[in-house]
């Protein structure tokens, strides 16, 4: 491979969800063991059960999005250092070679593209959406500010009293650190998502 390039090259849908949940197991344990909490102690802080920890850190569970936001805020880490891969060299990673977080609540997956280094604090998400019910999200941590960019398909997007219809190529800043709205009006919605803390 030329140029020092990563390339993940994942064959099937399963195979990169068993990768995504090994990387899983391996970060929330060790933030967990960091942190000096037991398994209980993370779960009630989450408000998830104790069974659900266990098994994410055995690598059985399928987290959705809500329950790995709520470890992150339990743990005081940012979601993306649940699911980063932690390369060190750059990485190309292809559009079919992407194993996204659902959410348990709407049709919607987020798949972290890069996560923040250290000393920064920016992570970008690509966002697949599908009409039915929005995503809603409670507040981030103190600070954080969301960008949108649009790439296919629509979305009402932001404070859910203020969200705006967003299409292909339209962006929208807005607080993250406030409760926030993604819903895809469109099928095949997608979009570019940075969440920088500031």
């Amino acid at each position: 491979m030329a140029l020092g390039i990563v390339k993940r090259t994942i064959v099937c849908h399963d195979e990169r969800m068993e990768d995504l949940r090994t990387r899983i197991a391996r970060t929330l344990r060790r933030e967990r063991e960091t942190a000096n909490l037991s398994v209980s102690e993370l779960a009630r802080r989450a408000g998830i059960s104790k069974a659900t920890v266990s098994q994410l850190e055995s690598g059985a569970g399928n987290p959705s999005v809500e329950t790995l936001w709520a470890l992150g805020v339990a743990l005081g880490v940012p979601f993306a250092v649940l699911v980063d891969q932690q390369a060190n060299a750059p990485t190309l990673i292809r559009a079919d070679d992407l194993a996204g977080v659902p959410s348990s609540a709407a049709a919607y997956s987020a798949t972290l593209l890069s996560a923040s280094p250290p000393g920064a604090r920016r992570d970008v998400y690509l966002i697949q959406a599908e009409p039915g019910d929005p995503r809603r999200s409670d507040p981030h941590h103190a600070g954080t500010i969301e960008h949108v960019i649009l790439i296919a398909g629509q979305a009402r997007v932001g404070p859910p009293e203020d969200a705006v219809v967003l299409n292909p190529g339209d962006y929208l800043t807005y607080a993250g650190d406030a409760a926030h709205v993604f819903e895809a009006i469109a099928p095949g919605t997608s979009a570019v998502l940075i969440s920088e803390l500031r």
